[in-house]
């Protein structure tokens, strides 16, 4: 194994059971990996605990691989998945006061950082996903999430298509928003297809 092999090369080679891709794989992402699950301020043994199961995630996805150049993306969004696993794990233990019956950390009250990051991710993939869209498919399915909300005959108008053609226009319109990069990356069946 060179230093200079891609990662489609390193991916096939580990894939056939190639010992040395597999350890370079591993070399050339941990820094990533570690860099990903520090923004979460994790323990040094959670962030090991995050790497270990993102690695053997990876084990266990790699003979399903479809596209190796995603691998670095699935990398990052299995990462902050499993660290929002760790973190949200250690959440759910609460010490309270035995007396007043009260969360003895006060963090518990607060508002969730995490899910609030997470949600803004979704909201900025979307909107990337969006951008990535034909001007017509992204026009149709705006139309179709105004509030209130529009009737056929105001979006058939609008967009001069006929009504009876909205549906399975919009129907291929959310497939194409699927398969852009921006959401194929980010959304969770994008483990098993990558």
């Amino acid at each position: 194994m060179t230093e200079t092999m891609t990662v489609t090369d390193m991916v096939a080679a580990a894939r056939d059971g190639d010992r040395d891709a597999w350890d370079q794989l591993v070399e050339r992402y941990m820094p990533l990996v570690y860099a990903v699950a520090g923004r979460y301020r994790l323990s040094a043994s959670d962030v090991a605990d995050v790497s270990q199961a993102l690695w053997l995630r990876l084990v266990e996805h790699l003979d399903r691989i479809r596209e190796p150049r995603a691998l670095p993306a699935w990398i990052v969004t299995t990462t902050r998945h499993e660290a929002l696993r760790v973190v949200n794990s250690g959440r759910r233990v609460v010490s309270v006061d035995p007396q007043t019956g009260l969360g003895l950390d006060g963090a518990a009250d607060g508002p969730d950082l995490e899910d609030d990051l997470l949600r803004a991710e979704r909201h900025q993939a979307l909107r990337d996903g969006l951008s990535e869209l034909r001007p017509q498919h992204r026009e149709l399915l705006m139309l179709l999430l105004t509030d209130p909300p529009l009737s056929y005959d105001d979006i058939s108008s609008r967009l001069g298509i006929p009504k009876g053609s909205i549906g399975p226009t919009r129907a291929r319109c959310l497939e194409a928003l699927r398969q852009t990069t921006a959401l194929r990356t980010f959304l969770p069946t994008s483990e098993s297809a990558l």
